[in-house]
């Protein structure tokens, strides 16, 4: 019989220390899991905060608010047809422009345009080309609705100065008929493709037609695709009174560069007419431009 007084043999308790551990450890790791589990239970119910991150701007053009609508008014179409021959922009009084469009209509383009032209409240002239208006008819039916005017640029868009007075009469003709059989108008201006006419074709067309030639003050020269902004920094720094902007809505970046164009001109308080209506202001002569 083992004496309870017998004094400790000073040999070490293995088994104690081994549960002592193993205590210890258990506890260490159920803290870990729960507090895994917590972080785990609040990323689901309460996120941790996102760490900010810088934002790069865009580049894109961000309307503020409703876009201006353009303060016109009305105003007669009807000029005189010993106007001119040769427009390139027209001598008035007050900050009236023309804005024209060309090589449309287009199935996409020319649709998104619009929208944009009725929220601010600005007809514009479309040059169409006749082939482009045979395979979009409804499309020019809405323009024409819509109040913008409808310009000659041809049935195939080919240079006129290439060709015979006999065959400039033939595409200009079909361009026109193309346009009333879509819509019922007749066009009152044509614009020759490239801008490229010479001065004996224009007195020609002039006669046989009635169609003054429309050339352009303002070219961004979009057809290069050089990005929106661009297009829209060129023709809102070259605009002034008178001026005949350039465009095409045949190629989309220029499409995507009307909101800024604009609305920048309009605040700007330029106001927006059809290029009949700004050759019917004209109060003096507009020279010609030099013969080709």
């Amino acid at each position: 019989m083992q004496n309870s007084h017998q004094k400790p043999t000073g040999k070490i308790d293995e088994t104690s220390i081994l549960t002592k551990l193993t205590r210890r450890s258990f506890l260490a790791v159920t803290t870990a899991t729960m507090a895994s589990c917590n972080l785990f239970s609040r990323s689901k119910d309460q996120p941790l905060p996102a760490k900010p991150q810088s934002k790069q701007p865009s580049g894109r053009y961000a309307p503020q608010g409703p876009p201006p609508k353009n303060q016109a008014g009305n105003h007669p179409s009807n000029f005189s047809e010993n106007a001119g021959v040769t427009f390139t922009r027209v001598s008035v009084l007050g900050n009236y422009i023309a804005i024209t469009f060309d090589d449309g209509p287009h199935p996409r383009n020319t649709p998104r345009l619009l929208d944009m032209l009725a929220a601010r409240n600005i007809k514009a002239t479309f040059y169409v080309i006749g082939n482009s208006v045979d395979a979009n008819p409804g499309i020019l039916r809405r323009t024409v609705a819509e109040g913008h005017e409808i310009g000659n640029h041809t049935q195939t868009h080919r240079l006129l100065t290439k060709l015979s007075d006999s065959e400039v009469i033939k595409d200009l003709r079909q361009c026109e008929e193309a346009i009333g059989r879509a819509a019922g108008v007749r066009p009152r201006t044509m614009r020759p493709p490239y801008g490229g006419l010479l001065q004996r074709q224009r007195q020609l067309v002039l006669q046989e037609f009635g169609y003054p030639t429309i050339l352009w003050s303002v070219d961004p020269l979009d057809w290069k695709r050089p990005g929106p902004s661009v297009v829209a920094n060129r023709i809102i720094s070259a605009t002034s009174a008178g001026g005949i902007v350039l465009a095409h809505d045949l190629h989309s970046q220029t499409v995507d560069a009307m909101p800024q164009t604009l609305d920048t001109l309009l605040r700007r308080g330029f106001k927006f007419v059809t290029v009949s209506q700004l050759i019917a202001m004209q109060v003096e002569s507009t020279p010609e431009t030099p013969t080709l």
